[in-house]
């Protein structure tokens, strides 16, 4: 039973733990969002191809505040679909991202922060 405990209380905090992180690196982005969207990341490569097609350049989204940074990165890949969705597209180019702070901690250190995405959204052949 004890052993039991010992796990269960290695899982919440494992979690807890995880849940803290206020950012992604650049890596984990690049590496998540792809998964996340329904429409078809592009690589700066892939975006000079002659089938593709800028839509809409410098588009920024800032995502409803999630629980985690996963979450928040599953709300900025809901925003990019509806936006490449509402251009007629069906791929998009993350151009930057980045975590702002909107509310800090008493010592001053982020405690919540949302997600702002910036992208071009395109239609491929």
């Amino acid at each position: 039973m004890k052993g039991i405990i010992n796990i269960l209380l290695t899982i919440c905090i494992s979690i807890f733990l995880n849940s803290c992180a206020t950012t992604m690196t650049p890596m984990q982005v690049n590496r998540t969002l792809p998964m996340l969207t329904k429409s078809t990341y592009l690589s700066l490569e892939q975006t000079q191809n002659p089938n593709c097609k800028c839509l809409a350049s410098g588009r920024s989204y800032t995502a409803p505040v999630g629980l985690t940074t996963k979450s928040d990165l599953r709300n900025g890949a809901k925003g990019i679909d509806e936006w490449v969705s509402i251009d007629g597209g069906n791929a998009y180019k993350l151009i930057n991202f980045r975590w702002i702070t909107i509310s800090t901690d008493q010592y001053g250190l982020p405690s919540l922060t949302q997600l702002v995405i910036d992208f071009d959204t395109y239609i491929c052949q």
